[in-house]
């Protein structure tokens, strides 16, 4: 039941985790370039560029995503008594 009452946050929680994401790589991009980030559609970038913005995007979505997911599960936590999803890693 707790996973039925959680999905609601959890799909505006992941709306707000990309927005936010995109907002926390676009300022740090600024850091490093002055131009927009490249992407593959982009002629005249050089592979090394481009495979580093892609990286550092992909690690900044995924620890935002990360963070705002666990903050959201916690919150509801706090507010129902309930855990939304495991307690642990299963086991390999």
């Amino acid at each position: 039941m707790a996973k039925v009452l959680f999905a609601p946050l959890s799909i505006v929680g992941g709306l707000l985790a990309g927005f936010l994401g995109k907002k926390v790589f676009d300022g740090v991009w600024g850091l490093f370039d002055d131009e927009e980030p490249p992407e593959g559609a982009h002629r005249d970038v050089p592979w090394v560029k481009l495979i580093v913005a892609a990286a550092l995007q992909g690690a900044i979505f995924r620890a935002v995503k990360e963070a705002m997911d666990r903050g959201s599960r916690q919150a509801f936590l706090q507010v129902t008594g309930t855990w939304p999803g495991e307690e642990k890693p299963e086991p390999e």
